[in-house]
C-alpha cells in the first residue's frame, strides 16, 4: 500500500499548530527552541515551540569527536557552569601528528597553526551534552517529541512550508498495516526549522525543491568514525588531544584522525575519511581499524604486563557523516516558511574539526529571526534577517578564513598542509584568492578496472574488530517488521552498474555492514539491505555513485541509542 493510499484509506491525519516547529532535537534544534522561549520570556510574550527528535531521546543518535569550543554556548547560557553543563574536561595539551606506517613526526607547538589549538576548549560528549540541552529547553516550555521523526514536509497553496508529517507507525515490511497501526501527525508552524543535522532527510529535498544551491560548490562530505576506550590510568592523560594525517590513507585521498582524553579514564578516537575518495576498494571503517595498529595509537590500548597495565576496553561505536564544504558550498539557508540550521546547512568548520559552536551560533541567529517574524504577525515567508545576522557574526568571519581548507586536498596532503598553514598562521585568513571545487563526492568515484584493490588484514579482537560486533555495540535497533528505510529508486543498479563497473562499493563504504552481495541459487548476484544494522550515517546517500540509494526515515525511535559518545 503506497502512502498515498494509506492516507486515503485512514486519513485524514491529526493536526496541531504551533508558532515555530523544529526537525532535529541536536545542538542547533535545541539552541532554537531555548532562544525562541529565552526571548519570549525576555518580552513576555507567548511563543509555541515543539521540538521532532527521531531518536529514543536527544542525544540518542548525536555522534562528535568532540572537541567544543564554548563561546556560542556562553552566548546562549552565560552560566552554564552553574548549571551543570557537561563541559567536565578541559584540554592540556594539543599534538599534530603526522603518521608514516611505523613512523609519526610531530609539529612544533610554534608550527602549530590556530585552528589545531585548542586552548580554552573542551573535551566532550556531544551526546551528553545534548541531554543537558533538553532539559533546558524543556525548563523553558518548550515541547520535545523523542521517537517522532519527521518523515514529509508540507506544503501551502503558495509553495510556501507550511510544517511536517510524522511518519506512520505499525507499517510491516510489505507496506501494508499492522494491528498496531497508528497515521503520522501533521505540525504546523508559522515557521519550521530544519535541524536534521548533516544530509537531513527533509534539507535534501528543501535544497532541490528552492533550489538553495544554486551558485554554490557541490557539497562535501566525510564519514566520521569513533570508538570509546577505557585505558588503564597509568596511560591516561586527562585532555591530551591529538589530531594525526597520513597513514593508513594515501596522500591522494583527504582524511585524518583523532585521539581525545576525556575524564574518567575514556579516550575516545575517531576516523574522518573524506566522501570523495576515488578507489573503489577504499573501506573507511577498515582504514580506521588499521589505523589503531600505529605504535602512537596502540600504545595507549595495548597491556603491558610487566609494567603493570592493563588492556584497554572498548566501550562504545558509532559512525556519522560530517558536512565539509564550509563556506563556498554553504546553501542559501532560508525559504518561504522556514530555515536551515546546523549540519543540515553546512556550518562545521572541517579546518577545527568543530561544529557544535556553530550549530548553536546558527540556531540562535534563526531564532531571533523567527521571534521577531512571528512577534510581528507574519508567517510562511523568507527569514531574510538569518542569513544577514549570520553575514556579520563572528562565525561568518571564522568559516571566511578557513574557506579554501577542503579545495586544496584535491593537490594531496603535502601541498595542503603548506596552503593551509600559510592561510591559517601567516595570512591569519586574509586571503586573497578562493579556490573552488566542480565535482560532487559520488562522481569521484573511479571504476574497479583503473584502481588496485585493498586487501585489508582480518581482525584481531583486542584492537580491530569487525562490523558487526562493533554495531552491536552501538545499541542499534530497529523494528524488524517494518519497510527498510534504505530504498532503491531502480532495484537493478546495484548489480548491473554499481557490482559491475565499481566492485560493489556499498559494502566497503558502510561502516555498518547494511549492504552486501550474496548469490542467488542460479549464481547471479544480488544486493542484500540489513536495514536493521543503520547507524544513520547516510553515507551510502550520498557516495552511491549512481545515487540511486535514498535514505528515508524508519520507524520512530530506531537507530543507535549511544551513550557518552
Amino acid at each position: 500500500m503506497t502512502h498515498e493510499e494509506i492516507l486515503a484509506q485512514f486519513g485524514p491525519r491529526e493536526a496541531m499548530e504551533y508558532d515555530v516547529v523544529v526537525v532535529g532535537g541536536g545542538p542547533a534544534g535545541l539552541s532554537t527552541a531555548i532562544r525562541l522561549k529565552q526571548l519570549a520570556a525576555e518580552h513576555g510574550k507567548e511563543v509555541s515551540v515543539v521540538v521532532l527528535e527521531k531518536g529514543s531521546e536527544p542525544g540518542a543518535h548525536i555522534l562528535s569527536g568532540a572537541i567544543m569550543d564554548p563561546r556560542a554556548l556562553t552566548e546562549l547560557i552565560p552560566d552554564w557552569k552553574a548549571l551543570g553543563a557537561p563541559l567536565n574536561q578541559p584540554v592540556t595539551e594539543d599534538a599534530m601528528m603526522f603518521f608514516g606506517e611505523k613512523s609519526a613526526i610531530r609539529t612544533p607547538g610554534f608550527l602549530l597553526p590556530p585552528n589545531f589549538q585548542n586552548h580554552g576548549n573542551y573535551v566532550i560528549s556531544l551526546g551528553n551534552l545534548t541531554r543537558w540541552l533538553a532539559q533546558q529547553a524543556e525548563g523553558l516550555g518548550v515541547e520535545i517529541f523523542p521517537g517522532f521523526p519527521a518523515a514529509e514536509v508540507l506544503y501551502n497553496e503558495n509553495g510556501s512550508v507550511k510544517g511536517v508529517a510524522t511518519g506512520n507507525m505499525g507499517v510491516g515490511k510489505d507496506g501494508e498495516p499492522t494491528d498496531s497501526f497508528q497515521l503520522g501527525m501533521e505540525l504546523h508552524a508559522k515557521y519550521t526549522i530544519f535541524a536534521e543535522g548533516s544530509r537531513g532527510h527533509l534539507g535534501k529535498q528543501l535544497i532541490a525543491r528552492f533550489k538553495l544551491d544554486e551558485g554554490r560548490d557541490p557539497q562535501a562530505y566525510g564519514l566520521g568514525i569513533k570508538e570509546l576506550w577505557e585505558i588503564d590510568p597509568k596511560r591516561h592523560q586527562p585532555g591530551f588531544v591529538m589530531h594525526t594525517a597520513g597513514w593508513p590513507l594515501d596522500n591522494d585521498t583527504y582524511g585524518g584522525s583523532f585521539l581525545y582524553h576525556m575524564e574518567n579514564n575514556q579516550v575516545v578516537m575517531g576516523f574522518i575519511t573524506g566522501l570523495d575518495y576515488s578507489n573503489p576498494y577504499l573501506s573507511p571503517f577498515e582504514e580506521f581499524q588499521r589505523w589503531k595498529t600505529h605504535p602512537n595509537v596502540r600504545w595507549y590500548l595495548e597491556g603491558d604486563e610487566a609494567q603493570g597495565i592493563k588492556p584497554a576496553k572498548r566501550v562504545s561505536y558509532g559512525a556519522r557523516a560530517i558536512t565539509a564544504g564550509g563556506l563556498l558550498s554553504l546553501p542559501k539557508t532560508v525559504f518561504p516558511g522556514g530555515a536551515l540550521v546546523g549540519c543540515d546547512a553546512g556550518y562545521l568548520n572541517v579546518s577545527r574539526i568543530k561544529g557544535s559552536h556553530a550549530a548553536i551560533k546558527t540556531g540562535m541567529l534563526a531564532a531571533k529571526a523567527a521571534y521577531d517574524a512571528v512577534t510581528n504577525g507574519r508567517q510562511h515567508d523568507e527569514l531574510s534577517a538569518y542569513p544577514e545576522a549570520f553575514e556579520k557574526s563572528w562565525l561568518h568571519e571564522e568559516l571566511n578564513k578557513a574557506r579554501n581548507f577542503k579545495s586544496w586536498f584535491k593537490l594531496g596532503l603535502l601541498p595542503a598542509t603548506v596552503m593551509t598553514g600559510i592561510e591559517q598562521f601567516v595570512l591569519r585568513g586574509r586571503m586573497p584568492w578562493t579556490r573552488h571545487r566542480d565535482t560532487p563526492d559520488h562522481a569521484a568515484l573511479k571504476p574497479a578496472a583503473q584502481c588496485k584493490p585493498i586487501v585489508y588484514p582480518k581482525p584481531d579482537g583486542k584492537l580491530t574488530f569487525d562490523r558487526l560486533s562493533s554495531v552491536f555495540i552501538s545499541n542499534t535497533n530497529h523494528a524488524e517488521d517494518q519497510p527498510a528505510h534504505l530504498t532503491l529508486k531502480d532495484n537493478s543498479v546495484p548489480v548491473q552498474v554499481n557490482l559491475a563497473k565499481y566492485a560493489g562499493p556499498e559494502a566497503r563504504y558502510c561502516p555498518a555492514g547494511v549492504y552486501e552481495f550474496v548469490k542467488n541459487p542460479d549464481d547471479t548476484d544480488r544486493l542484500q539491505i540489513n536495514a536493521q544494522n543503520c547507524v544513520h550515517c547516510k553515507t551510502c546517500d550520498i557516495k552511491d555513485p549512481t545515487q540511486n540509494i535514498v535514505w528515508v526515515t524508519p520507524e520512530g525511535g530506531g537507530g543507535p541509542n549511544y551513550t557518552n559518545m
